[in-house]
Formats: C-alpha cells, structure tokens, sequence
C-alpha cells in the first residue's frame, strides 16, 4: 500500500512531483506567494495568459525551471474552489492518478490548500486525494509476454499543509486503505476464469483472514449436501470444478448479535448453462463474481479499521458449466431453506446460489442482510451502465445505506418490488416459486426471488450487472473491472458502528 506523509513545509519537497490545484483566484489562497517563489515569478503571467489551465480538471505537466528538490509539477485546474465537491475532487484527483502511473513517478507531494473549502477540510484532501490517486493509478498488468516495460509503482504520497499532520496522515491512510480494497476487488475480477476457480476465491479468502485475525469456514460439496443447499449444487451440477460456500466472521463484540450479513454472488464463470449464452453474451463472464469481490474488498476494510460491529460474509462460489449432469430447464430442486424451486431458466442461477447463501447468513446469526451480485441485463436496460439498482423490504434501513452511496459518491437506485411481482415470483405448478418469471421487470424479478429467502429479515439488494465493469477507461480508473460497491459496503458498516455507539 502507499505511503502517506505530512508536512508544514513547501519549498524543501524531496519528491519526484508537486501537484498545484489552480483555482478561478489562485491569488486568494494562502500563501500562494509561497508557490509562485518555489516555481517561477512568471506563474502568474502563464495561468492568465491560458498557458497554464484553470478550468477543472485541466491538467499542466511542467519541468521544475530551477533546481530544486522536486523535479515535475502537475498544475491542476480546480475552477471554483468554492463549489468543490467531494465527488468531483476523487476524480480530479483519480486524473491525478493516471498520468502518475504514465509518468512512472514514485512520489508526490499534494499541497492541500487550494483544493480546501468551508465543507473540505485538509484532512477531507487528504482522504479524497488518497482514494483518488490510488484508484486513478491502478492498472491490471494481465499475463503479456510482449511487453518491455517496467512496472513503477506510486510509493509516496505526501501532503503539505498546515493542519494538524496526524489528522491528516490518518486521514490519508483511511483513502489508501480503500482505494486498495477497490483495486484488490478489480483484480479479483479481472483474473481470467481458468486461474480464479471457486477453490483459489477461498484460498483467497483464507489468506484475508490470517491477515485480519477473522474466522472463516469454507464448505465444499459434501458439506453442502449434508446441509441440503440444493440450489447452489445444482447449479455447480455441470462442472468439474468443486463448489465453495466462503464464510467469513468478523467479531467486534463480546456477544454475537446485531449482525449483520454481506452476501456475494461468486459465480466465476457463467455460459448460462442450458440457456446457453450467445458468443458475445458469454465473453467477459469471468466477471460474475463481481459481487463476491465487492464483499471480499468490503472485509479488507473492515478488517484494517475494525468498525464496533459484528459482520458476516457468505459468498457461494461455483461456475454454471454444461456436460451430462447439468441441471436443465423444468428440473425441480430443494434450497437450504427448504423452498423448492422450478428451474425455467438454467442462466437465472446467480439467484439460485444467493438464495441458499442468504439462508446460511441467516441461520448463522445475520439480523441485516445486503446481497451483491452482477445478477441480470435488466438493470442495465432500466438503468445504464452507471447505476447500480437496488431493491429491499426495509425503507428505513434502506436510507441508512443511501447515505453510505452519498457519502462514497457510488449512485444506486432503488427499483419497486411489488406484491404482484411477488406472485410471479411464487408461479408454479410444481414448486413454491420459479426461478424466472419473465423478461419485463427482469431485474426486479432476479432480486426479488432473493428477497423471497430473506423473508422478514431487513435486506438490501444490489444489482451491479452494470456498474461493476467498465468497458472503456472511466473517470476513476482503467477498462475493465470498477471495484463497484466495496467502499459503500464498508462505510455502511462503519457508519452502523458509530450509531451504535452514539
């Protein structure tokens, strides 16, 4: 993880780059003199003359033009300083971040001033720039053979300021932490699906309990049928590769209670099974455990802020293959909680491993349920591919979590779920519901049989099919995996344990 420091002090920076924001009156923030004498008497001439940009995140790539002890400057147009937001700053500073990892620096000092206002204190910066940075400057290196360069990570991020330097190195640390999260979550998914099977996302898991002292238990096959979790095995039923229920507990108080669940869809590869995908339906499907690594990076927060709440984590691993033993359309099966379902649509499965995970969470304890999952195409036709939809059965728990998404600046939405959707939901001649009601509504009907399995437990359903990847480079980092949701997920955490505690 990167390094954070402080200091009071801009002129004697031993770093590789300055970053300057440049506000709309550059001449207002304090000790701009400061700068101007570091850099050039001539800074002034070149921000009017549009040399150097000022409107928001334009950016001015510049040599040090005498010798000092930083060599580059990134100046950085912030427009009103006024009206910055915390949400436009993360991606000013995420900008910040990618040309650092195409200018291959090691490190930088940021002077926090400019960006600062009557709502964003130095430590705020402090925490939006570390996010921001590390988010902007994360790249999936792959498995190229091709290639001749050397990697050069970021290293040390600096602030300089004049606010009290502990506040804002802990501040700092508190953005790196979840800017790693974000980015261990990405490469989760980013790693093609013949190298992350169902056992190397528990080994993975294993490895994030040693480092955070949690409790896990993994269940494989045989366990699972001992348990009679019919409906993830029937959808591992076509595979080679054994199922894994990933349990993981982190236990803040003496008694284990008020607990709350994170439930992950961690389906690593999905051709739909008998609903067979088309060719370019199934390309990038290595992607379906978005929502066990949105949980997975949620625990690497919780485990390095240890919020005063207890957290269960369950994610049912498996992929949805075919062969001879694959479950098919009409099959009939027996979830853990006992509900029999009819199978109309083997490529419905997300909601088939998620209903026996939310059962398990619950009868292990989870009085609070969120389930995250990349579970249909609907909420992208509904919404996009920049809003992640959510469904619950709790309104006031609900808002709890809506101010986390504000807070972390990730934009969800909430979908209606209906007592006819209900029914359709419960439509069978042969079992207690279907696993696929029909194409309209089609993302309300995925979370909403999940729903069916929570029953009157508090629960939030996040459908991240859209959100979770990006198929271009976006304002907070590259293609491909966006690490959607895991820092909403920790903050939501977080922020239950300070209510508790208020």
């Amino acid at each position: 993880m990167i390094t954070v420091e402080a200091s009071s002090t801009l002129q004697q920076q031993e770093v590789e780059l300055l970053v300057i924001g440049i506000p709309d009156h550059p001449e207002n923030v304090k000790e701009w003199e400061t700068v101007v004498e570091a850099f050039h008497p001539s800074l002034p001439e070149w921000i009017k003359s549009g040399d150097i940009k000022q409107e928001f995140n334009q950016l001015t790539k510049m040599p040090a033009l005498t010798k000092r002890s930083f060599k580059r400057v990134y100046f950085v147009g912030i427009g009103k300083q006024d009206q910055l937001s915390d949400v436009q700053l993360r991606e000013l500073f995420a900008t910040v971040g990618k040309q650092l990892h195409a200018d291959r620096i090691r490190s930088v000092a940021v002077w926090t001033a400019p960006f600062c206002n009557e709502e964003l204190t130095c430590a705020d910066i402090a925490h939006i720039a570390s996010e921001g940075i590390s988010m902007g400057s994360y790249e999936y290196e792959g498995f190229r053979t091709s290639s001749n360069e050397v990697d050069v990570p970021l290293e040390l991020v600096r602030f300089i300021t004049h606010a009290n330097e502990q506040e804002v190195i802990a501040a700092g640390n508190i953005g790196m932490i979840h800017a790693h999260a974000v980015n261990e979550a990405r490469t989760l998914v980013n790693v093609p699906p013949n190298l992350l099977t169902p056992t190397k996302m528990a080994d993975y898991a294993r490895e994030l309990a040693k480092s955070y002292d949690f409790e896990i238990d993994v269940l494989g096959k045989a366990e699972m049928e001992e348990l009679g979790m019919g409906a993830i095995l029937a959808v591992n039923q076509g595979s080679v590769e054994e199922p894994q229920l990933i349990v993981l507990k982190y236990q803040a108080t003496d008694q284990w209670e008020d607990v709350i669940g994170l439930v992950g869809k961690g389906v690593t590869y999905d051709t739909g099974g008998y609903s067979l995908k088309p060719r370019e339906g199934m390309i990038g499907m290595k992607g379906d455990m978005g929502g066990a690594a949105a949980v997975l990076g949620a625990m690497c927060i919780i485990g390095e802020s240890r919020p005063k709440k207890n957290v269960i984590a369950v994610i049912a691993s498996t992929d949805n293959m075919i062969s001879g033993t694959a479950f098919k359309p009409d099959d009939v099966i027996t979830s853990l909680s006992g509900k029999t379902i009819e199978v109309l649509n083997t490529d419905a499965e997300g909601r088939l491993v998620l209903a026996d995970a939310v059962t398990y969470a619950k009868q292990a304890g989870a009085e609070y349920l969120i389930d995250v999952a990349t579970l249909t195409g609907g909420v992208i036709v509904a919404l996009g591919n920049d809003k992640t939809g959510t469904l619950t059965n709790d309104q006031d728990f609900y808002k709890q979590f809506e101010k986390a998404a504000e807070e972390t600046g990730e934009f969800i939405w909430q979908l209606p779920l209906t007592e006819n959707d209900k029914k359709r939901i419960r439509k069978s001649p042969v079992a207690d519901l279907n696993n696929s009601p029909g194409r309209d509504g089609h993302m309300i009907f995925g979370g909403g049989f999940v729903g069916e399995f929570a029953e009157n437990t508090p629960w939030i359903h996040l459908d991240i099919a859209g959100t979770s990847d990006a198929s271009s480079p976006h304002v907070l980092g590259p293609k491909g995996a966006t690490g959607v949701m895991v820092r909403t997920l920790a903050t939501f955490v977080e922020r239950l344990a300070a209510t508790d505690q208020e």
